[in-house]
């Protein structure tokens, strides 16, 4: 057990780490193609602003990413890495592998997200019958 710890807490610190990196290398090259003055014609300039806010996009799923690691390894130290918080089980080694900073079983987690997608398909029905009932009440 600690021996598996140990690698994926090396496994963790290296995905820390390329993250890291990849984030400082994107705001370098973004602050050295952002001047003040706006170049070519409106879609060039169009394109540049979708291309920063997918930037800006992909550094908040990064953030997100960092945030889930450094949970991990915090785990890691209380002892409680590796365990599925669900259902208490161990997580399979080749789970954590392939997600370091998996806090769920794949069975748990299978199960929320199963849940989630109907919370969400329910709420998505009540609000498009929401929306019928109040054209009704209009015509």
């Amino acid at each position: 057990m600690v021996e598996k710890q140990e690698e994926m807490k090396a496994l963790l610190l290296k995905a820390k780490e390329e993250i890291l990196a990849g984030i400082s290398k994107a705001m370098k090259s973004g602050s050295e193609t952002t001047t003040g003055e706006p170049t070519g014609d409106i879609y060039d300039q169009a394109s540049s602003e979708r291309d920063r806010e997918l930037g800006l996009l992909l550094n908040d799923r990064e953030r997100d990413k960092l945030r889930q690691i450094d949970e991990a390894l915090l785990r890691i130290e209380d002892g409680e890495y590796g365990i599925c918080e669900e259902c208490e089980e161990e997580i399979p080694l080749g789970r954590l592998k392939v997600m370091p900073f998996a806090r769920f079983c794949v069975r748990c987690q299978s199960e929320m997200e199963k849940l989630q997608a109907q919370t969400r398909r329910f709420e998505e029905d009540r609000a498009y019958r929401e929306i019928s009932f109040n054209e009704e009440e209009e015509g």
